[in-house]
Formats: structure tokens, C-alpha cells, sequence
């Protein structure tokens, strides 16, 4: 078991990718990177903990804010990483903060086999 970390954000039909990235697989912890809204709007399947960003900060302002809420969320060396939803911003923010607190990552998404390794 592993915690998976994942962008939720815009892209259109890829709350559902996520919902089911997080209900067939076997997660450690759950953490979800959204806004406002995709805290309010989504349910996902399993406990999981919300962070809660505003994309339209800069980037190195998202990267640390990101990085603030992770930091004390996550014991293990390394995380899985779902980054299908949001912008490519978003997804460097996230990736650097996780790489900035010293953490591996394993791309990890939902194919037509299940969860898998990208």
C-alpha cells in the first residue's frame, strides 16, 4: 500500500478516472489536490484529505502551498502520483513540491488492466 496524491481539477471526464483510481486500488492514504469546488462537488469512495489550492496563484506560490500541506501528511518515501486532471501547471507545482520534500514518485494511473504503473 502506498498513499496516492492526484490533481482534481478541470478536465472533462476525469473526476470519473479518479473515482475509480481511488476505489480499485488498496491506498495507504488518499490526498487529493483540488479547489473549492472539487472539495464541495466530489465524493470520493474512501477516506481521503483534501488540499485545497488557487491555481490562479503563481507557480512557485502554488508549489509552496502544496508543498506546506503535504509535508506533514505523508511518512513514506515515496507517493503515487495522478496528475490526469487539471493543468499543466497544477501538475508541475505538484510534482515539484513532492520532489522538493525529498519524495519519490511513481506515476500511477487506470487503464483497461486496472491501476497501473505508468
Amino acid at each position: 500500500m502506498t498513499t496516492l496524491v492526484a490533481c482534481l481539477s478541470s478536465g472533462k471526464g476525469t473526476w470519473g478516472h479518479i473515482g475509480r483510481l481511488i476505489a480499485d486500488y488498496d491506498w495507504k492514504k488518499i490526498i487529493l489536490i483540488t479547489n473549492d469546488f472539487g472539495k464541495e462537488n466530489f465524493t470520493p469512495e474512501k477516506p481521503a484529505e483534501f488540499i485545497i489550492v488557487d491555481s490562479r496563484q503563481g507557480l512557485k506560490e502554488l508549489r509552496n502551498t502544496i508543498g506546506q500541506e503535504l509535508k506533514d501528511k505523508i511518512s513514506d518515501t515515496e507517493v503515487a502520483v495522478n496528475i490526469i486532471s487539471g493543468t499543466g501547471k497544477e501538475h508541475m507545482a505538484i510534482i515539484s513540491a513532492l520532489l522538493k520534500l525529498g519524495l519519490g514518485i511513481r506515476l500511477l494511473a487506470l487503464t483497461k488492466d486496472g491501476v497501473e504503473e505508468i
